[in-house]
């Protein structure tokens, strides 16, 4: 399944080493107020703590965690939606992710440029980057109106129809600073409508505080003025210490990581709770396979049902999806193997129309 996150943000806020500590793909990054120019890809383990807890009950020590792409995308700079820099690269490099980790400045240091010599303010920050994406999306949905407006309100055709008022709306929305993803759509007809302009400001967003280390466990001032700042948005704020998450990427045993993190008043890393964010963003869940050759966990999009789901290992398992056999995590934890769940008759034999649930662990039954 490929869904990616794009990393954003401003020149010098930490992106690329957000992004260098998430993954092994290592961006070249310097103190200068210029920025990357490729987008840089990372493919992303989930943590997840169930495979380690299910090994030894299957005898098993290999364990397959999912994964979650993440893009670092060249650095904005303002009148990107004119072309400025790398502005067209950057708004082209956002339209191909299916979510936005935006990550603002919310430290203080005088060796790190910001862009003009300008005092750190992660709001203003923020707005710049709003603005530029409303503004493409505004000049999007001018130029779509202009093309279907003749259409849907001279040749009647619906769906030129449908499309034309969902533009209007977006295009109010945006003339008002909003982004689209604060207009909802009741009908079926309206959403898909939306969902095939494929606008940039439509996307899920995350805010990432990058704080410094002191800041790691409770936060600053930046970071309350950008809660404040989205706080009638519909998007999650993570606080993250990105160079301090880079000395952690450095240490060579768990216990080592586990002991740098207690001294900060940390139960987990700022790399791991963003990337769980980042895959509950995208909407994505995971089943299990258990078994003496692996723990597997297999991503799929929340809400599939269960010949969806067996498509994920091998489209054959959905084209002659017959049902499917399910175990709740829990109990099998709890009971310690598959032969006591059954005994206690908690395996589920599950039909096509059965919505799988996170965690699920399963095994397809298919004929093809």
């Amino acid at each position: 399944m490929s869904l990616k996150c794009g990393i954003v943000g401003l020149p010098n806020v930490g992106k690329s080493t957000l992004f260098n500590c998430l993954s092994n793909a290592k961006a070249q990054s310097a103190n200068f107020p210029f920025c990357t120019i490729e987008p840089n890809v990372g493919v992303i383990t989930v943590p997840d703590e169930r495979l380690a807890v299910l090994a030894p009950l299957v005898n098993t020590t290999k364990l397959v965690p999912t994964t979650v792409e993440i893009v670092d995308i060249a650095g904005l700079v303002k009148g990107a939606s004119k072309g400025e820099g790398l502005g067209n690269k950057f708004l082209g490099n956002i339209r191909e992710t299916d979510a936005i980790i935006h990550v603002l400045r919310c430290f203080d240091d005088p060796n790190v440029v910001r862009e003009g010599g300008a005092p750190v303010d992660p709001v203003s920050d923020k707005e710049i980057i709003d603005t530029e994406l409303q503004l493409k999306d505004l000049e999007t949905c001018e130029a779509r109106i202009k093309k279907v407006e003749k259409i849907a309100q001279v040749g009647g055709d619906k769906n030129a129809k449908v499309e034309y008022e969902v533009l209007c709306a977006y295009r109010e929305a945006l003339l008002q600073g909003k982004n689209a993803r604060s207009v909802e759509f009741e009908s079926k007809e309206e959403q898909d409508a939306a969902k095939g302009l494929f606008l940039l400001t439509s996307k899920p967003v995350m805010y990432v505080c990058n704080v410094d280390e002191e800041s790691a466990a409770t936060g600053n001032a930046y970071v309350e003025a950008v809660r404040e700042a989205v706080k009638d948005e519909d998007a999650e704020i993570l606080v993250v210490a990105a160079a301090t998450e880079a000395d952690i990427a450095e240490l060579e045993t768990y216990e080592e990581r586990q002991e740098f993190l207690a001294d900060l008043g940390l139960e987990e890393s700022g790399c791991n709770r963003l990337i769980k964010a980042a895959y509950k963003m995208l909407q994505l869940e995971t089943f299990l396979t258990a078994g003496e050759m692996e723990v597997k966990a297999w991503t799929y999009r929340k809400g599939w049902k269960a010949p969806q789901c067996a498509g994920v290992i091998h489209t054959d398992f959905e084209k002659g999806f017959i049902r499917a056999q399910v175990i709740k995590y829990d109990d099998f934890v709890r009971l310690g193997s598959e032969a006591a769940v059954r005994e206690a008759g908690l395996l589920h034999i599950e039909g096509k129309d059965y919505v799988v649930q996170d965690g699920d662990i399963m095994h397809f039954l298919f004929n093809v």
